[in-house]
């Protein structure tokens, strides 16, 4: 890895092309740096094609920034590699640039980033980087000046892997690293820990010692030379001067990049004599230095570089300037004076006089022509106030925005060495609304030569310009001609009188005035007056600073008609103004005036200034709140916007608030868990932690911040202003929905709740109680609230008050809902757990609830076993706990057993309590019918969801397909209590009736094979079928749930639910048994069905009547299941399947669950889901029922009308998540018709009770489906009538049976629930 130059090295980066990237105009190469490719500022930004600009490069000289691409995908930056790009002389900057998942392939050897120049105080930025994954950029070994800040890219993960004190000259502490994707939602693994290569090096930060890396496949690179230092592929040391690698050892020719200075392909600690120092990397003669132009759009900018202290540069720093004659910077007397030359330069835009910002002497001559623009008086001020001496002419035309003169602040000198006409010094034609020239109080000018000509400003007054000619010494140089008393202030009041205020009465937004009577010779020539005003902070305004023609950032302007008597006072209202500010204004009286000369009358008073009243504040802002205790909570926020008055105090209120009545009512058992936390604001800075108890009298005064946090808050502001701008600036062309969406999902915080109104009750449950309100004042704005109860929330309200809070009262509150610190030890359950017996085969186990618990207690778990048995874990809530204040455990075989409790509160577990011992007496017999406290156990969207689970022991199948015995659901599929599982029954067929064909694909337990079975029907006949296998390498559980799962199909008699034939259980492997469906699943049916599919049956795609077919197909399915009380959980195209006549059925599950197991998630460890055809009550709470199936079928609707496309295309499945939580739903496939639409929109209802039941959806698309199916539908079926009309049923509400009393319909536990019975989410 060489810096060309290091001749004859081995290199992946030899050859890089020669003078890839110029450095502007002139910049030539020279001296030992020819054919480096480097390249000044890189801006990329809007379009992914901009990036070839990098093809080259292997050095940016500046910075390199990638931004705003809003439509680019990941496919865009597939194969987009820079391999050349070594180093960056000054930052790297990220921003906004959508699909870049990894910096990996983009430059993969960028080794080194110099900071030069920082953006503010960092020399790597990426921030808000929608789907970056992670930063991937594993050659980079240095970053010699500035930090870190990688902000708001909610997908980036291994961040933790890295360990930036490695990179960076101080250490890792100044890096700034914020809302990235949680550490504990990243799988963050480094290359080695799975594999059996070697693992990377070890570091330690903050004490912990871990694994270094970029990514899974990428370690981070450790030298083992020393801090900071630099080796070869191989890890021999490199030479000192080295820095990111080199191609050979030792050698200072061979380096990737020079830890100081770059000559004539050697890296040097600083530069030869009569060498010069160049963007702090390389070293430039004196002549290549000359050589050089500063890149402008200007080209009259395009000055020489400069030599000052041994470095070329640009310009000569701050406070130095350079003689023509020498190319040497030398220190300023004063004021550094900045010489423009312009030749005749025309200013007709702010554009023109920005050009001229900083310039002190203009050589040439300057016409002013500015017809429009905004807020001009500061702009030009800004531009050309530092102006002292022009040393040709002003000239002054067609100004129309122009009202003064007074932007050329420090205009000393017109020399007039060029003049117009050769006369005009000064020349003023033409400018309608000047009025004022200069401040000739406070203002000093000079015209040693030459004329001034004034015509056709007809509001300027002759006063005003024969004061001029006094100031500056040209009285007697004019003639009449040329300062024109009939085109100068024609239109103008110039002969004024001073108009005096007499009364005024104010009020906080409004302000009363009047002032005397004013009577021109002619009262007839009053036509009315103008009133002026605006705000003034400052008693220092004229009448014409900072305004111009165009009102802007100026005065607001009214017009008063005259009073109808002329005895009357004439007067005004100002309206809609803001309270507490003070306002200067003046009046203007208007005359209808002629061009004759002695007839201009006008009058005006002097500017004054009043205040008005104060009023209440605004809001307080931006409220933030953290709890460091059990009992403490800390408030902050920042002052209103506006206070109207001066802030005196903030008055805090406080109030406890009851625990939702929900958590009362549900069943914790049976439902997700969403826990609330006490976790602080992100807000909260680190530095300004939490504090502690104070007392009432705070000991010490508050500290002054330091410059350094002031400073650091004044840069955090601007930080994220610079990249408002960005956003501002740039114009961005939103692409079509269809390839992308990028969803922003605002989560709120467990504990954020609706604004209520405080201490509501509601009837019902147990009523909320009144909770006293606190109060408190306080000076500075924060608040620490004391003695609160542990685990409890709390709405805090703060009112902003200014000094008139007596009469006008405080701001509306602002509030904000915190919760305190859980206590230790509150959840403990006192005492002990007492038993009793209670029947045969049962116990009554008691124990007292916590005395004060964190919140509520919820649910209680209990853990149980016999003698040196498996445990078995029961969920108790609270309704079931409050019934005997514990639990009936029932059905128990004799034996001694040990039982532990814990409870569970709203802030999580509590430690479980001692072991109890029991018995249960009695000659138990062992799997009788009534004994078997049996673990149903299903597989996640394998098994058929919540259903009701038949029975696999008894002999004889009862009339309805529901076998009569009882199976026990437990709550935790982890544990077994009995050993026979499955018991063979009238389902059993003999193994030598079968025969394998040939396989079919591989299932979720084991191979699917196509087969015949022998006198399955009729006796004697073969039938085709789908047999499912075992693995022989599964596991005993395993075995069994794959057998259990085919129990649960036993119980369904429909046409359109795919039918179990038998179950070979007796010896290896055990085979299931089920109608052959010929055409696959309908997902890959489906895909075959595109025109460019290779698998193509070589049918056309399906007609609507087609797709409205298969519908009804499924949802006749569905409609079975739901009337038999079964909730699918898991529907979707994958899991349906296509038989030989193309009829669409609900499938078995096992058979694709691994083929398309990308369409699953796993979130947080647990089980697999399917988020994408979930519904938002089920992703939020994990609540499965048929209004849930309904949802997914209108998934399936979706899949069916786009030829089984991924649903949400181009989202991760956490932005899914987030998408459909947040009210999101799929958009409307390209030609898709009316009719399937409408279907999907019904099922998509995000109230469950407003979406159809499927027997409701079939009564809508009845008239669309083909003959056959009126004779072989559940619809059409008395089943049907007998089920009423399918209303959805809701299992999740169904109370859940006591232990010791038979459940009407156990529900089979799932293997991805959690302990307690919930589902995941």
């Amino acid at each position: 890895s060489v810096l060309p130059g290091a001749q004859g090295t081995p290199s992946p980066y030899r050859g890089t092309l020669q003078g890839a990237a110029a450095l502007g105009p002139d910049r030539g190469t020279e001296g030992g740096d020819r054919g480096t490719g480097q390249g000044p500022h890189m801006d990329i930004r809007n379009d992914v094609s901009q990036l070839r600009k990098l093809e080259n490069c292997s050095i940016i000289e500046g910075n390199l920034q990638i931004l705003l691409m809003f439509t680019t995908g990941a496919e865009d930056f597939r194969g987009l590699s820079f391999p050349r790009l070594l180093m960056i002389t000054e930052y790297l900057l990220l921003f906004r640039v959508y699909g870049l998942e990894s910096l990996r392939d983009l430059f993969p050897n960028l080794s080194v980033i110099r900071g030069t120049n920082l953006f503010f105080s960092y020399a790597l930025v990426i921030f808000e980087m929608p789907h970056l994954r992670d930063v991937g950029l594993h050659s980079l070994g240095h970053i010699l000046r500035g930090s870190v800040r990688i902000e708001r890219n909610q997908e980036l993960c291994h961040l933790s892997t890295i360990d930036w004190g490695l990179l960076l000259p101080d250490a890792g502490d100044s890096t700034y690293i914020v809302g990235n994707k949680p550490a504990e939602e990243c799988a963050d693994v480094c290359p080695g820990i799975l594999d059996v290569e070697k693992p990377c090096v070890q570091t330690s930060i903050n004490g912990q010692l871990d694994y270094r890396c970029w990514t899974s496949s990428y370690c981070q690179k450790v030298c083992p030379c020393g801090a900071g230092s630099a080796c070869t592929a191989a890890g021999e040391c490199c030479h000192a001067e080295c820095l990111g690698g080199c191609g050979r050892p030792h050698d200072r020719r061979a380096c990737v990049a020079c830890r100081h200075f770059h000559f004539n392909g050697h890296c040097l600690p600083s530069c030869p004599p009569r060498t010069y120092e160049y963007e702090g990397w390389r070293c430039v003669t004196a002549e290549y230095c000359a050589s050089l132009r500063k890149v402008s759009d200007n080209p009259r900018d395009a000055s020489k570089f400069v030599i000052h202290q041994r470095q070329c540069l640009s310009e000569c720093p701050s406070g130095y300037t350079r003689n023509e004659s020498s190319m040497f910077c030398h220190k300023c007397e004063g004021l550094c004076p900045k010489e423009c030359k312009v030749g005749t330069k025309t200013i007709d835009s702010m554009q023109a006089a920005q050009e001229l910002g900083g310039c002190t002497l203009i050589e040439g001559n300057l016409i002013l022509n500015i017809r429009r623009g905004y807020n001009l008086a500061s702009e030009l001020q800004s531009s050309l106030g530092l102006i002292e001496t022009i040393t040709g002419f002003l000239k002054i035309k067609h100004s129309f925005a122009l009202v003064s003169l007074s932007f050329f602040k420090n205009l000393k000198l017109i020399r007039g060495d060029s003049m117009v006409d050769g006369n005009y010094t000064l020349y003023v034609l033409d400018n309608q609304n000047l009025q004022q020239l200069w401040d000739w109080s406070h203002h000093v000018l000079s015209i040693p030569v030459g004329k001034m000509y004034f015509a056709f400003n007809p509001k300027l007054c002759l006063a005003e310009i024969y004061r001029m000619e006094e100031v500056t010494g040209t009285k007697g140089r004019q003639n009449k001609a040329e300062i024109n008393p009939r085109t100068n202030g024609d239109r103008a009041s110039c002969k004024t009188q001073t108009l005096r205020f007499i009364s005024n009465v104010t009020e906080s937004d409004r302000i009363f005035l009047k002032w005397e009577r004013y009577r021109p010779p002619e009262y007839r020539d009053l036509l009315s007056f103008i009133v002026y005003y605006k705000e003034s902070p400052f008693q220092n305004v004229s009448e014409y600073v900072g305004q111009d023609a165009c009102g802007a950032q100026s005065w607001n302007v009214l017009d008063v008609d005259l009073p109808l008597s002329s005895e009357q006072e004439p007067g005004v209202t100002l309206l809609n103004l803001r309270p507490w500010t003070q306002y200067a204004i003046f009046v203007r009286a208007i005359t209808l005036t002629t061009a004759e000369e002695g007839r201009n009358y006008g009058a005006q008073s002097e500017v004054v200034y009043i205040r008005t009243m104060p009023a209440a504040p605004t809001v307080p802002r931006d409220v933030i709140s953290m709890s460091n205790s059990s009992s403490h909570i800390v408030v902050r926020w920042k002052p209103p916007t506006q206070r109207n008055g001066n802030i005196v105090y903030y008055l805090v209120l406080w109030q406890q608030l009851a625990e939702d009545m929900e958590l009362y009512i549900n069943d914790y058992c049976h439902k997700g868990l969403k826990l609330p936390t006490s976790s602080a604001d992100t807000r909260f800075g680190f530095g300004d932690g939490p504090e502690g108890e104070q007392d009432a009298e705070e000991r010490c005064c508050p500290c002054r911040p330091t410059d350094g946090q002031l400073r650091m808050e004044g840069e955090a502001e601007s930080f994220q202003k610079k990249f408002e701008n960005f956003l501002h600036n740039s114009i961005t062309i939103p692409r079509t929905p269809k390839q992308r969406r990028d969803v922003v999902a605002v989560t709120s915080p467990a504990n954020a709740s609706s604004a209520e109104p405080l201490a509501p009750s509601r009837p019902g449950g147990e009523p909320k109680p009144d909770f006293q309100i606190f109060e408190d004042k306080v000076v500075r704005d924060r608040a620490v609230l004391s003695r609160l109860r542990h685990f409890t929330e709390y709405r805090i309200d703060i009112h902003a008050c200014n000094h008139a809070a007596h009469t006008v009262g405080c701001s509306a509150a602002t509030f904000v809902f915190a919760r305190t610190m859980p206590e230790l030890q509150a959840d403990n359950i006192p005492g002990n757990v007492t038993w009793e017996p209670a029947g045969k085969n049962s116990v009554l186990l008691r124990w007292e609830e916590p005395r004060n618990p964190n919140g509520l207690i919820l649910k209680y778990e209990i853990k149980y076993s016999r003698e040196s048995e498996v445990t078995t874990v029961v969920c108790v809530s609270r309704h079931r706990y409050s019934k005997y204040g514990g639990v009936h455990l029932a059905l128990l075989q004799p034996g001694n057993y040990s039982a532990k409790v814990r409870a569970t509160s709203l802030a999580g577990n509590g430690s479980w309590t001692g072991l109890v011992k029991f018995y249960i007496l009695g000659p138990g017999t062992c799997g009788g019918q009534g004994d078997i406290n049996r673990d149903m156990v299903a597989r996640p969207g394998k098994g058929w969801g919540e259903a009701a689970a038949p029975s696999a022991a008894h002999p004889d199948r009862n009339h309805d397909g529901y076998p009569s015995g009882t199976l026990y659901a437990s709550v935790n599929p982890e544990y077994f209590s009995a050993s026979d599982m499955y018991m063979p029954d009238e389902w059993e067929v003999s193994r030598e009736k079968i025969t394998v064909i040939r396989e079919l694909g591989q299932g979720s337990f084991g191979m699917v094979y196509e087969g015949v079975a022998l006198g399955l029907v009729t006796e004697g006949e073969e039938t085709k079928v789908a047999l499912k296998t075992v693995n022989e390498l599964a596991t005993m559980r395993e075995r069994i749930e794959f057998l259990n799962e085919a129990s649960v199909m036993k119980a369904f008699k429909c046409h359109h639910v795919v039918r179990l034939l038998g179950v070979v259980s007796q010896g290896q492997p055990a085979l299931v048994i089920m109608e052959l469906m010929t055409r696959g699943d309908l997902k890959s049916y489906l895909r075959s069905l595109r025109p460019e599919a290779e698998n193509n049956p070589g049918l056309p795609p399906p007609s609507l009547k087609d797709m409205i077919q298969m519908a009804g197909e499924i949802a006749d399915g569905m409609a079975y299941l739901s009337a038999n009380k079964f909730v699918h959980r898991d529907l979707a195209a994958r899991n349906c399947m296509v038989s030989e006549d193309f009829t669409v059925k609900i499938g078995d599950f096992g058979m694709t669950r691994d083929i398309y197991e990308t369409d699953y998630y796993r979130k947080g460890g647990k089980g697999l889901l399917p988020v994408r055809w979930m519904s938002p009550e089920a992703l939020k709470d994990g609540i499965f029922n048929t209004q849930s199936d309904v949802w997914s079928f209108g998934v399936v609707l979706w899949e069916i009308a786009t030829l089984a496309e991924q649903p949400y295309q181009g989202m991760s499945n956490e932005q899914v998540l987030r998408f459909v939580m947040d009210n999101g739903v799929l958009e409307r496939p390209e030609n898709c018709p009316d009719k399937l639409h409408e279907l999907m929109c019904l099922c998509w209802q995000q109230n469950p009770r407003q979406r159809p039941s499927f027997v409701q959806l079939l009564e809508c698309i009845k008239d669309h489906m083909a003959p056959a199916f009126r004779t072989l539908s559940f619809f059409y079926s008395p089943e049907n009538g007998h089920h009423g009309s399918g209303e959805p049923s809701n299992t999740e509400t169904d109370p859940s049976p006591e232990e010791d009393e038979p459940p009407a319909s156990p529900l089979p536990a799932r293997k991805d629930q959690l302990p307690n019975g919930t589902a995941p989410l």
